[in-house]
């Protein structure tokens, strides 16, 4: 069999992530969040741990750990859209600003 060139890379990372991936509810949360909250908001705050049901967010400012606060219905609905149901109950906002 002939190849006209060369295959793009992209799914064969994609593969390789998901075989390496831990199989854990965190590891699940983080590899949704960008289309959970959206780019803008997860160049913003990630998903940093989670605890019996309890999601830490870590912010980049107050301003955005009170933001994701009000809007923690939202991301939870959304969320465990894509989990199994009630998977995550809380969301927990902390402001870690970057090292400067």
């Amino acid at each position: 069999m002939r190849r006209s060139g060369p295959r793009p890379l992209g799914p064969a990372v994609l593969a390789l992530a998901d075989a390496v991936a831990p199989r854990t509810l965190l590891s699940q949360v983080q590899r949704h969040w960008p289309e959970v909250a959206g780019e803008a908001l997860a160049r913003e705050a990630e998903p940093v741990s989670e605890r019996d049901g309890v999601l830490t967010v870590a912010c980049r400012s107050s301003v955005w750990a009170q933001e994701l606060d009000l809007m923690s219905e939202l991301l939870l609905e959304r969320l465990n859209a894509g989990l199994a149901a009630g998977s995550i109950r809380r969301l927990r906002c902390v402001a870690t600003p970057p090292p400067r």
